[in-house]
């Protein structure tokens, strides 16, 4: 059965009834009026470009402005993509962290090159950073564990990340055991956990405009360790 948004489709083991597999979202479409970008308005290197416009979106009160979609991929080129928080930046680059034996952190200790991305879906904006990415210090990873709220500490003892487990109950009551064993004193730093820097060597930013005409500006690190801006097409 065809209808005007959707193709529906008969259930296929038993019981009747339709259920949908496909839509037609070329109706959804939205002008982008907010900016413009010009390369007069650029920072002289990335780093700045990027602090101005992080600092922004944290003023227009957007949820999350740190939270950014990180891809990696194995050797054979086969990629992942997921979503993490950015803890800490500044100009050699940028810090997220994970369990050390998830699949992300497999794939980059297999191919370290990656890529981030910072949807600023409402300010109609995108930062994207292609870099290569290495683990922090042990100090830096532990002066930001100790940051973290109490649960989020133990959080990253009950999981052991990407890893199959037949039922939630399980992480729980491992929960459970790590609150009483750790309810009289400090939770140590697991070994397994800790941060890796993104340090950029192209990083574009991108700003909508009127009739998907977009400015799109690349920062392309030279071997003197400068930066040349270009303007790409949208």
């Amino acid at each position: 059965m065809l209808c005007h948004m959707c193709t529906q489709f008969r259930l296929a083991a038993g019981g009747g009834g339709w259920y949908s597999v496909a839509m037609d979202l070329s109706a959804f479409r939205e002008e982008y009026l907010k900016d413009t970008l010009h390369r007069k308005d650029l920072a002289a290197t990335p780093f700045e470009q990027f602090d101005r416009w992080f600092k922004q979106a944290m003023e227009s009160g957007i949820p999350e402005p740190n939270a950014m979609s990180i891809a990696t991929a194995t050797p054979q080129g086969m990629p992942s993509l997921r979503t993490v928080l950015l803890k800490y930046y500044d100009a050699r680059g940028y810090v997220f962290f994970t369990n050390y034996t998830s699949r992300k952190a497999q794939e980059i200790e297999a191919n370290p090159e990656m890529c981030m991305l910072l949807p600023w879906v409402t300010l109609e904006r995108q930062i994207i950073v292609y870099g290569r990415a290495e683990k922090i210090s042990r100090a830096e990873t532990l002066k930001y564990f100790l940051s973290r709220p109490h649960e989020s500490q133990l959080g990253a003892w009950v999981s052991h990340q990407s890893q199959v487990i037949s039922t939630r109950k399980l992480l729980m009551m491992k929960l459970a055991e790590l609150k009483n064993k750790f309810a009289e004193g400090k939770v140590p730093l697991p070994d397994f956990w800790g941060g890796y820097r993104i340090v950029p060597h192209h990083m574009e930013f991108w700003q909508g405009g009127p009739g998907r005409v977009h400015d799109r500006f690349m920062y392309s690190l030279q071997p003197d360790g400068s930066w040349s801006i270009e303007r790409l097409q949208p």
